[in-house]
């Protein structure tokens, strides 16, 4: 059995444009109305792949990952739901949720999922722009009596918090956000000094690890929700009530979905580890740069680096080089208003713990660090951008 597919326009985020669209989500999601492929107001026309998918299927989301081609993520109603319920459980209950990310995206098209589950109707943020003060009041108008208050960000929104923060305090015009019961951050990892900082100062940070594939966040602060399973063969694997049924158009890459001991596993292609039963993401396996002949994970670096004065947001890419097979680069933007970081300084960060294999040979100076999606750095353009970069700073052999 098939049912009909229907793009729909989802932006920009108002809440007359979210009201109708998330009841034509509840109409999908019970099966009384056609499945959804939700477009940005930046996306263009949907590719016309099928005008018809599997009955089960609710929701076709265009992938954002850091690398590689788009592509276009079926997802049944019981995966979506089974995430909603799962989200519910893990927090304490249904809330009412506040918006604030794209819903062409699936962090957001959750937060909309989890209030028709709810029964509540969304708050709705501007989301073309983040501005945590005006986030504030509509935080202190969607508070309700006895009802908990969610919402999910992005490290970069997480970071604007943050950066009008005094010392240990945030500002009076920013308290509204200690009040939110759970702030869910993910879409890409999260510097653990940004982590320590934001709940410093009273917020309520709750880490999530998942993607489109497998309906959204299906990971809290490195334990599982009820009903996924991970495992590790160097890369992570997933598997759970919450998997997508595949790729609309695209049979050749299901072959991500494999069957192991009567197991559906999603093979998600980063790396991590497993201890005492909480997951540590250590990067994508393909972002790995190999300088000198040593290997060195990214996301190792960005964390040391995120933790030195002066800087807002970083990049760790690998910049192709004759001396050392690929040149480990930082791009980096500096805090606005603030002396912006010395090559040296990002070095010395990373030497420590991480080794001077690992430690960059070259800065460079950003605006800002380009995305595909939400929080998602887009990695194939940080690296173009910083191989034309010709004046970027290089550090001597060690």
């Amino acid at each position: 059995m098939q049912r009909a597919l229907l793009s729909v326009p989802v932006g920009p985020a108002e809440p007359a444009v979210v009201t109708e669209f998330t009841r034509l989500l509840r109409d999908a999601l019970e099966g009384s109305g056609p499945a959804l492929a939700p477009i940005g107001p930046h996306d263009g026309r949907a590719p016309d792949v099928a005008a018809t998918v599997p009955e089960r299927v609710a929701l076709v989301v265009s992938t954002s990952g850091s690398t590689g081609e788009p592509r276009r993520v079926m997802l049944d109603a019981e995966a979506l739901l089974a995430s909603a319920c799962a989200t519910h459980e893990r927090l304490g209950g249904p809330g009412r949720w506040v918006l604030a990310l794209p819903a062409q995206h699936i962090a957001g098209l959750q937060v909309l999922i989890r209030s028709v589950v709810a029964g509540a109707v969304p708050a709705v943020l501007a989301t073309d722009r983040f501005d945590p003060v005006a986030a504030a009041s509509v935080l202190v108008a969607a508070r309700q009596r006895c009802v908990p208050l969610y919402t999910s960000l992005v490290p970069t929104q997480l970071h604007r918090i943050l950066a009008r923060a005094e010392g240990a305090a945030l500002p009076a015009e920013l308290r509204p956000w200690t009040d939110v019961d759970a702030i869910l951050v993910g879409g890409a990892a999260t510097a653990p000094g940004l982590l320590d900082r934001a709940r410093d100062v009273g917020l309520r940070i709750v880490t999530t690890y998942g993607m489109t594939e497998t309906a959204g966040g299906c990971v809290y602060d490195g334990v599982p929700l009820t009903g996924v399973r991970v495992r590790i063969d160097g890369t992570v694997h997933l598997a759970g009530p919450v998997l997508a049924r595949g790729y609309l158009g695209r049979p050749d890459l299901d072959t991500a979905f494999q069957m192991q001991d009567g197991v559906r596993w999603f093979r998600t292609g980063d790396l991590g580890t497993l201890a005492r039963g909480v997951l540590h993401v250590r990067g994508r396996a393909d972002d790995v740069v190999v300088t000198g002949g040593v290997k060195v994970t990214p996301t190792a670096v960005e964390a040391a680096i995120a933790a030195v004065r002066g800087v807002a947001e970083v990049c760790v890419v690998g910049v192709p080089d004759d001396e050392w097979g690929q040149l480990v680069t930082a791009v980096v933007v500096p805090v606005r208003g603030a002396p912006a970081p010395t090559l040296a300084a990002l070095r010395d960060a990373v030497v420590p713990t991480l080794g001077p294999a690992a430690a960059p040979r070259r800065l460079v100076l950003a605006d800002a660090l380009p995305q595909r999606g939400p929080g998602k750095v887009d990695r194939t353009a940080v690296t173009r951008q910083a191989a034309a970069d010709a004046d970027g700073s290089r550090h001597g052999d060690d």
